[in-house]
């Protein structure tokens, strides 16, 4: 055959007469059978018109004659997948990688074709992999990025899509698969503008426009993302099945944010989950039925809820479901006032030029001391970051074990372990200077000693609520945290985690005796005045007037990424006291697992005056 004949084809191709190179294709064959170029092109020129099915063994006959090539083993393998062979196309990747290990082509491949079986942790490997060929590639890096997200391991994918906008632009798969983790890791204003740049050129990205309409709610911008939803409806998009389902959500959340609970509710319903596997309907209809007063509806719509996402939690982290497994780990370790004694003296900041931390066990009212606090001028708060977290992390890779072996670490270490800190820091959000940081993340109350170790001096408020308010309100949220999804599969479950939580924070409360302001959610909403007078007292600050407008401050940041976002932007209220006395019956079980805090706290399970 000649070259100029596989130039027709290949033109044909080209030009998208794809019918045309097919049958010039097939006339070629009949004249050369085996030939490996025009072979190719036949399959190509099937593959583009999704004829998979008879794409399928002219990629397979390519694999045969040429055994020795992982291209052609790849694209066999691709064909397998097109045409639903997901095991099968697999192990042929996996045969494509052994005849050619470094080939980030097929990794990638491999990598999505297991996020497509929610394999998430095999994926997160293979793309890793691929990454750490070619670490520079975009591509490659975002759907590194994509397992991570999927295996919840959010530092991670933070640290793969830092460099992310020297990529731009992208195209647009990629540019929506990068906005779409963005939004995970909360920077809601980034994700706005990427949306934005990728439907000016590329109007009709249909999953674009709706994940920007979703975003416009989450940033306070309701009549856009009203708008939007109607863009989208005017062209006719509505008609398909997904995107149907997908705006019924989507009305829901705007019905809500109104106060017009019965539409949320009847969107949910007549919409139904968005998959077999959508726990986040069941989060969202019980949240509705919850404050229609339907009771019973609310708590079957968390028992579907917590099993889906149980389900799925056993797919991200199997190892958590072994019978010894503590149901908050970090919670488990001690340091004893004998540990403490042999920690080496060391120089540290003083309390002015240490951060601010608001601790407590989520749901507890972090984020509303938080706000009032980021409305003071003299104070910068961020969303939460696992800061302490990683620190550790980092640490475990030198073979350090926390808490244990904190004694080991010298003036050196501490001081480099505060750079990273601020390093971090200054990743998230731009620094003013002339401000003292506020650090909520409620659970940093189990990262204690650390805190303790690097900021001594530190200012902390532990944010108190009542136990079985805390416990209620967490079964009804749906957490990104795998360790919080986990504690929330049963009330009981929830109530052993918060008691084991609180004991640690006593105990090394008892040891360390840190500059603790407890803060009661109770006192908070009924004297908001006073309460914000002394708290501003703790911390050397003169006026508290700033504080009390922080529902329009935290409106003017737009987008928080805390479940409670909708709470904070609104004036305090008391519609979160005392929820948990209707759901008694639900929560006896637990409630001799939470009595020893219930007495520690001065907290009654009677009927409220």
């Amino acid at each position: 055959m000649t070259t100029q004949e596989k130039q027709k084809i290949l033109a044909a191709l080209q030009i998208g007469q794809l019918a045309e190179a097919e049958q010039l294709a097939r006339f070629q064959l009949k004249h050369q059978q085996g030939d490996e170029d025009v072979l190719f092109l036949l399959a190509l020129s099937l593959q583009q018109q999704q004829k998979f099915q008879e794409a399928l063994p002219v990629y397979a006959e390519l694999a045969r004659l040429f055994p020795g090539s992982s291209l052609h083993v790849g694209n066999h393998a691709t064909a397998l997948r097109d045409a639903g062979a997901l095991e099968e196309a697999e192990e042929t990747y996996r045969v494509s990688l052994r005849l050619d290990p470094t080939n980030t082509e097929q990794m990638l491949n491999l990598g999505m074709l297991q996020l497509q079986q929610h394999h998430f942790v095999e994926a997160r490997e293979t793309l890793l992999d691929a990454f750490a060929i070619e670490p520079q590639t975009a591509s490659i890096r975002i759907h590194a990025a994509r397992a991570c997200a999927a295996c919840r391991d959010d530092q991670r994918v933070d640290e793969l899509l830092r460099p992310w906008r020297s990529w731009l632009p992208l195209e647009p798969e990629e540019q929506f698969e990068l906005a779409t983790l963005q939004l995970m890791l909360g920077d809601a204003n980034s994700v706005q503008a990427l949306l934005e740049d990728l439907l000016m050129r590329a109007p009709s990205h249909l999953q674009a426009q709706l994940l920007l309409a979703s975003v416009y709610e989450r940033i306070n911008k309701l009549d856009l993302a009203e708008a939007k939803l109607k863009e989208i409806e005017v062209g006719q998009h509505a008609s398909d099945d997904t995107v149907r389902i997908e705006i019924a959500h989507q009305r829901a959340s705007l019905a809500v944010r109104k106060g017009d609970i019965a539409a949320a509710r009847t969107w949910l319903e007549r919409a139904g989950p968005r998959n077999p596997d959508d726990y986040t309907h069941y989060f969202m209809l019980a949240g509705a039925c919850d404050k229609l007063g339907d009771l019973p509806g609310a708590l079957r719509a968390l028992e579907s809820a917590h099993a889906l996402q149980t389900k799925e939690m056993r797919v991200v982290v199997p190892d958590r479901f072994t019978a010894d497994t503590p149901v908050i780990p970090t919670a488990v370790g001690r340091v004893t006032a004998q540990d403490y004694g042999a920690w080496p003296t060391l120089s540290a900041p003083d309390a002015s030029h240490s951060p601010v931390f608001i601790v407590g066990f989520p749901r507890s009212g972090t984020t509303l001391l938080e706000q009032m606090l980021d409305a003071h001028p003299k104070l910068q708060s961020m969303d939460e970051r696992p800061f302490f977290n990683v620190l550790v992390d980092r640490l475990d890779n030198h073979e350090f074990q926390f808490p244990r072996d904190m004694h080991k670490l010298d003036q050196r270490d501490c001081d480099e372990l505060r750079k990273a800190y601020v390093s971090m820091v200054c990743t998230k959000v731009p620094r003013r200077w002339d401000t003292q940081l506020v650090d909520k993340n409620p659970l940093n109350m189990l990262w204690l000693p650390m805190i303790h170790r690097l900021f001594p001096k530190a200012k902390i408020i532990l944010a108190l609520r009542h136990p079985c308010d805390v416990l209620l309100s967490n079964y009804m949220q749906n957490f990104r945290s795998t360790v919080l999804a986990m504690a929330c599969e049963s009330l009981p479950q929830l109530a052993r985690a918060y008691v084991a939580a609180m004991e640690c924070w006593l105990d090394h409360v008892e040891v360390f005796k840190p500059d603790v302001f407890v803060s009661r959610y109770e006192e908070l909403v009924a004297d908001t005045v006073g309460q914000t007078r002394k708290i501003a007292e703790f911390l050397g600050l003169e006026d508290a007037s700033a504080m009390l407008n922080f529902d329009q401050h935290a409106r003017d940041k737009g987008y928080i990424a805390t479940p409670s976002y909708t709470q904070v932007i609104v004036p305090v209220n008391r519609k979160g006291l005392d929820r948990w006395v209707r759901y008694r019956e639900a929560l006896a079980p637990a409630l001799p697992i939470l009595q020893p805090m219930l007495d520690h706290w001065g907290y009654s399970v009677g009927t409220p005056a």
